[in-house]
């Protein structure tokens, strides 16, 4: 073996007691387990290295002993930066006791944060966490009293409120690979993820630190090739060769050639299992899913969204990720989270939150412990409970479109839930909606400012966020709001009708959720505004036969020829489909509707490429006049258009 392979023992000997640690991980999957197990055995036989900082992106461990409860001995971590605190309820309770200094920052930020280390840069400067009790007008991520130093700050660049987290130096990074070759070169082949242990690496390097990892197999040098290796050995300290039984791929599974991508499993649409309040809740977000769009499901019960969408048959219409980096696929649930089957791609983490930050999730749908008068949401802190933030904060605040998702109540709730009906046999103890949450998490306010459409989906009820907080748009089948809801929330939320939730919903057989996302008809896809002008919405639409075209125009002519006059319109292309032999009928039809009824026409769609192919489809025929936003198609006709 090369200079640089070591034992455990010898690589945890170069930690120096006050150093800063910065360890990878994802739940179980790239948790450098035996370099924790040998941190711990030092502290316990030797009381050294004492008072670490710890710094991790996301929950690095199972709830119990492993990952990052190793470290769960005083004196051994005096303060704790962190994005995911709820699978290490050891430091977890450090921290809330006032035993050690801790922050709760967002996963992304965190993970950014590495590569501004690496890079030398101040720090993260972002929009993330405003709001939230990250913000320093709430908190600024401290968990106790004793934490006083600022984490983060509150500026300002061109008139916009911005955070600043500033950058620190890294001094040891505890990473892990699959293989490493005789000189330190690291690939990842096995690994469900590859996370942020370049970033992490060079951050550690970069600080004046050194980096450790932990590797399954050796490898001669040159061996590895060059594109597969994600951390190269010139930044590579020292590398240990882990026992089989702490390299499991997932703290649930040893190892599956599915999650590493070696192979794709086969796609096999199970029958409808049985019909839980978990299930139902996931059938109620499932109808939200944009077909063609890129989507985040958090962990908990949004997990059981992607297992509806393969039982109904429409999981290749949409992109599932997970923030550690996965796109595409269906995702993990459980101890196996943050791994996923069938993915199109597996990017580096701070990647991955690069892109959601910007607006890349056309929906979120995530869990929820709390929810107040204001729409905010807390799943943090929970008196003497620390979850963690983890990705909330970054996936909630930057999506087009949120979905929370969790039971009405909890706490011994009984259901009973078929012949399409719900009866509610024994409610649950505490209640989910409050006069105010105890923490946020994220901030219904910022989110109305903005003007993004949040939902709250449970069992028996589904609420949208309005302008006056939260409003109650639909009840389920034998609920009655003035029995069965508003007496167990401890504010009253705007009723004017609700709508009654789908029957079929509440059947154990499939609900057809296939027709309900494809199927709009083009009737209701046309409304007149009282401006006279035409909002056609063309968001998903699937243009697959000559009769579809057909039908859209005679819809259309039907409902302008009787006017009488030409109108204004706006068509939203949002992820719509048509097949290519029918692009050229479908200008036709464009260029005659502009030649007989149409005034001036403003289109527009959020997808780059679906504006090319329709530049080039209706240039043919027409001036497209495209546009990237609702807002900038309005603004063609000098008017923002109505919703």
């Amino acid at each position: 073996m090369g200079a640089k392979f070591t034992t455990a023992a010898d690589a945890c000997a170069l930690i120096r007691p006050g150093e800063t640690v910065a360890t990878s991980g994802f739940v179980g999957i790239g948790v450098p387990e035996t370099l924790l197990i040998a941190l711990e055995d030092r502290f316990l036989q030797t009381d050294t290295p004492r008072d670490l900082t710890l710094v991790f992106a996301a929950g690095q461990g199972d709830g119990r002993m492993r990952g990052l409860n190793h470290l769960s001995h005083d004196g051994l971590v005096t303060r704790a930066i962190g994005g995911h605190w709820g699978l290490i309820p050891g430091i977890g309770r450090m921290a809330l006791d006032g035993r050690i200094e801790g922050w709760n920052l967002p996963q992304g930020v965190i993970s950014q944060l590495y590569r501004e280390i690496a890079a030398g840069r101040k720090g993260v400067i972002t929009h993330i966490g405003l709001g939230t009790f990250v913000d320093p007008r709430l908190g600024g991520g401290r968990i106790n009293e004793i934490s006083r130093e600022d984490r983060v700050r509150l500026i300002e660049i061109e008139g916009d409120e911005l955070l600043f987290y500033p950058a620190f130096p890294i001094n040891v990074a505890l990473i892990r690979a699959t293989s490493a070759d005789e000189n330190g070169n690291l690939a990842m082949e096995r690994e469900a993820l590859v996370l942020d242990n370049l970033a992490m690496a060079m951050a550690a390097r970069n600080s004046g630190g050194i980096v450790i990892a932990q590797v399954e197999r050796l490898a001669a040098a040159g061996s590895l090739p060059p594109k597969s290796v994600v951390v190269p050995g010139a930044l590579v300290d020292a590398v240990v060769l882990a026992e089989p039984e702490h390299h499991h791929q997932t703290y649930a599974t040893p190892y599956s050639p599915y999650f590493s991508g070696e192979i794709r499993a086969p796609a096999l649409r199970q029958e409808p299992g049985h019909l839980d309040a978990r299930k139902l809740i996931a059938r109620r977000c499932a109808m939200e899913i944009p077909p063609g769009g890129v989507v985040n499901l958090g962990i908990g019960m949004p997990e059981g969204v992607a297992e509806v969408a393969e039982e109904e048959g429409v999981l290749e219409a949409v992109t599932l990720t997970a923030e550690p980096g996965i796109l595409g696929g269906r995702p993990a649930s459980g101890l196996d989270f943050g791994a996923a089957v069938n993915t199109d791609a597996i990017i580096p983490q701070n990647a991955q939150f690069d892109f959601y930050d910007g607006g890349g999730l056309d929906l979120a749908c995530l869990g929820m412990a709390e929810v107040d008068r204001n729409g905010h949401v807390n799943v943090s802190r929970f008196g003497g409970r620390l979850a963690g933030a983890g990705g909330f904060i970054n996936i909630s605040q930057a999506a087009r479109k949120v979905v929370f998702a969790g039971t009405f109540t909890t706490g011994g709730l009984e259901l009973a839930i078929g012949e399409g009906h719900l009866a509610i046999r024994r409610e649950g103890r505490a209640r989910k909606f409050v006069a105010n949450v105890e923490q946020i998490t994220f901030s219904g306010t910022r989110a109305q400012q903005g003007g993004v459409e949040v939902l709250y989906i449970t069992e028996r009820a589904v609420f949208r966020l309005d302008n006056d907080g939260l409003a109650l748009i639909e009840i389920a089948p034998g609920i009655e709001p003035e029995r069965d809801i508003l007496p167990f929330m401890d504010f009253r939320p705007a009723v004017d009708t609700p709508k009654t939730m789908l029957p079929s919903l509440f059947r154990s057989e499939r609900f057809g959720l296939e027709a309900i996302l494809f199927d709009l008809h083009i009737t209701e896809r046309i409304a007149l505004g009282q401006d006279d002008r035409l909002y056609l919405n063309f968001e998903g639409l699937r243009v697959r036969r000559k009769e579809d075209i057909d039908e859209i125009r005679e819809n259309i002519t039907s409902r302008i020829a009787p006017l009488g006059k030409r109108v204004d319109v706006i068509v939203n292309y949002n992820r719509f489909d048509i097949t290519p032999e029918l692009e050229a009928p479908y200008a036709d039809l464009v260029r005659m509707l502009e030649d007989n009824y149409y005034g001036q026409t403003s289109r527009y769609t959020t997808n780059g490429f679906m504006r090319m192919k329709l530049e080039k489809v209706l240039t043919r025929r027409v001036a497209p006049h495209l546009f990237e936003t609702r807002e900038e198609a309005g603004a063609f006709f000098g008017a923002t258009p109505a919703d």
